[in-house]
């Protein structure tokens, strides 16, 4: 058997007065995801805590089993994923250009995303590309728009904080070691490091002729470097080490790239369009024809974009047309006894409020032929709870498949050197003269 695993972007959401009271999953016509919750055993999923709000690449890195302080970073992972030089030693971070407000002696975001042409954004990156003190060089790597990575290399932690605020109207902040990794000695060299860069890149970009001219056509200047989520390389036992099947990434992005190839999946690329319906039914094709893989995760996100945008009304459109490829899946995935087939999300992300990510369970669904069956018939987030799963945690979904699989170990038995969860594991056969 194999296991194809659907994961919906930011499905999950709260209550919206504009839709009576329901989530945009429950007041949307989902007939091909209450035809799947119908036949298989349903449940919430939440990656970590319940309430704890996760990014999506963390929330990944969990549900496929690996611990919180194994985590590289996010910087680490979407410059593994945009094929950048990164070497062991080096700090990644996210980086972007944009427009902020000095008030006294303090920087305010006053634009996050700003409105810049291809060539004025290429000369600011290269105006700002390289800064070195103290032994530490960093690099400014564009990667889309105004974004891109900011790579260091020297003495470097990435055991620091923070300066993008990402709240437009709040200050940049001063970048800080991180109290938790108090013994790692060079966060605090990190730290000033950054902050000579933040601030000498403001400097240079005011003074900049491209937002000079800016200015006198009354737009705002792109004055300011925000960076985040600092990242490492990590030495991680690999999918296939760690669970005992080999996996295909089907996805977009270069974060779930960057995943994907730091945990040994091999990567099947492909690109979002302006029908999500049509991207995912060509994702769900593949993975169905992937019969060489033991397991393959599926993404899409464009119900995470629609929640976004805070439309409640827009991400119950997006979450339908979505629906709609699912009608493959129901004709050709789900009536194959030699496939388990799962549909969650990696968290929530609400079309209200002011968090990113909100920290609600999402809804689970579990298909295949040594799955149970309850009652459930309708896939949203207040039916699945009423089933036989109940809530789902974590690493328990990759137990929950390699049972599904009938691929678990019986605990205690050790058919290898190291303890693996699967069976059977990498043994060694006696020979005999």
């Amino acid at each position: 058997m194999r296991c194809i695993l659907l994961l919906l972007d930011g499905l999950g959401d709260r209550s919206h007065p504009v839709l009576n009271g329901k989530t945009p999953l429950q007041a949307a016509h989902t007939p091909n995801l209450d035809r799947i919750a119908s036949t298989g055993m349903n449940g919430l999923f939440h990656a970590h805590l319940q309430g704890s709000a996760l990014p999506s690449e963390l929330a990944h890195f969990l549900m496929f089993g690996y611990r919180m302080d194994e985590f590289p970073g996010r910087g680490a992972l979407e410059a593994i994923g945009e094929g950048l030089d990164v070497r062991e030693e080096d700090v990644a971070l996210l980086a972007r250009i944009y427009s902020a407000s000095r008030e006294r002696d303090i920087l305010v975001l006053r634009h996050e995303n700003p409105v810049l042409d291809r060539e004025s954004c290429r000369v600011l990156h290269e105006t700002i590309r390289n800064f070195s003190r103290d032994g530490i060089e960093a690099e400014f790597l564009p990667t889309k728009g105004i974004g891109g990575i900011l790579r260091l290399r020297g003495a470097v932690s990435k055991a620091v904080t923070d300066s993008n605020p990402i709240i437009e109207g709040r200050p940049l902040m001063e970048v800080l070691p991180l109290r938790s990794m108090r013994n790692d000695s060079r966060a605090p060299g990190t730290a000033r490091f950054l902050n000579d860069y933040l601030r000498w890149s403001h400097q240079v970009l005011s003074q900049h002729p491209v937002n000079q001219e800016r200015m006198k056509r009354g737009l705002p200047p792109i004055n300011a470097v925000g960076t985040q989520r600092a990242g490492a390389m990590a030495r991680l036992p690999s999918f296939q080490d760690k669970w005992g099947l080999k996996a295909l990434l089907v996805a977009s992005g270069s974060v779930y790239r960057g995943l994907g190839r730091m945990l040994g999946m091999e990567i099947r690329e492909v690109v979002d369009t302006d029908d999500p319906g049509g991207d995912l039914r060509e994702r769900l094709r593949i993975a169905c024809q992937a019969k060489e893989y033991d397991f393959v995760h599926v993404h899409t996100k464009a119900v995470d974009e629609a929640g976004h945008t805070r439309d409640p009304l827009f991400k119950k459109q997006v979450i339908e047309s979505v629906d709609s490829a699912l009608a493959y899946a129901v004709q050709e995935i789900v009536p194959d006894d030699d496939v388990l087939f799962i549909v969650t999300a990696d968290h929530s992300t609400a079309a209200s409020g002011s968090m990113i990510h909100t920290g609600e369970s999402v809804p689970l669904v579990m298909t295949g032929k040594y799955v149970r069956r309850d009652d459930v018939t309708g896939f949203d987030e207040i039916s699945c709870a009423r089933g036989g799963l109940s809530l789902v945690r974590g690493a328990e979904l990759m137990y929950l498949v390699l049972n599904f699989l009938d691929r678990g170990k019986l605990w205690g038995l050790m058919d290898s050197p190291d303890d693996q969860p699967f069976s059977p594991g990498r043994y060694t056969a006696l020979k005999v003269e």
